[in-house]
């Protein structure tokens, strides 16, 4: 067998790696809005969600998918240990742990078992992130439309915590607009006149202030990288 014959087994390798890579991030990205929609609608019906049987069955499968995503990935790599050093945090967020202190009968703090539930979807959000990568035209675009789609979860499921545990007690709370609205004065740290008043909502607080402070100057990095790069273009193409 010639070198060249060698290179296009890998290059038809690579593409078809890329295919199945593509694929199953397109899976786990559908899971995900499924498993979104099911919470959004619980929440906003104010659903007992460890008690609703269909949404534990269906949140199992989903983490049972995520962690088939991520051996069926491992086995295709050609760099295994690179690929768990990479992706370890993956495996981490596709365990389910709700249905796993349910069998044990462990005794957890409700606020603790609360944002358990939302585990699965940090999961999905870094594949939307990554599916978003592929359609990108450059690093830039790819790097941008990432850290938007994290941002924008963040800032929905900060939104929907804050809502399903706030509106019972916190006056300012009267519907979800109001929650998501406090969300994103919080996230971009310009104040708002609604105030948590319960151990979760004062988390969600925390951190969505910090995720804004963390994420939008990385989008003013990206932004002056792009518009270097632009004028960089330019001054090439009138340089004589």
């Amino acid at each position: 067998m010639s070198l060249n014959d060698v290179s296009e087994m890998d290059a038809v390798t690579g593409k078809y790696r890329l295919r199945v890579y593509t694929a199953l991030n397109w899976v786990v990205l559908a899971l995900s809005v499924g498993l979104i929609a099911y919470i959004s609608i619980d929440a906003l019906r104010g659903v007992e969600f460890v008690r609703d049987r269909g949404f534990m069955t269906f949140q199992l499968w989903v983490c049972v998918a995520f962690i088939a995503d991520f051996f069926v990935e491992l086995y295709m790599s050609r760099n295994r240990w690179r690929y768990v050093l990479r992706r370890l945090l993956f495996l981490i967020l596709s365990i389910p742990y709700l249905n796993i202190i349910g069998w044990t009968g462990v005794e957890v703090p409700g606020d603790v078992l609360y944002f358990l539930r939302f585990v699965p979807l940090a999961r999905g959000a870094l594949a939307l992130s990554i599916v978003v990568g592929y359609v990108s035209v450059n690093r830039l675009t790819n790097i941008f439309a990432s850290y938007t789609v994290v941002l924008i979860a963040i800032v929905y499921f900060g939104s929907l915590i804050f809502f399903e545990r706030e509106h019972l007690v916190n006056p300012g709370v009267p519907d979800y607009m109001s929650a998501l609205w406090w969300a994103c004065s919080d996230v971009t740290t310009t104040g708002c006149t609604i105030f948590p008043l319960t151990p979760a909502g004062k988390v969600v607080s925390a951190v969505l202030a910090v995720m804004g402070m963390v994420m939008f100057p990385l989008f003013t990095v990206v932004i002056t990288s792009a518009v270097r790069a632009r004028i960089a273009v330019t001054d090439k193409k009138q340089s004589p």
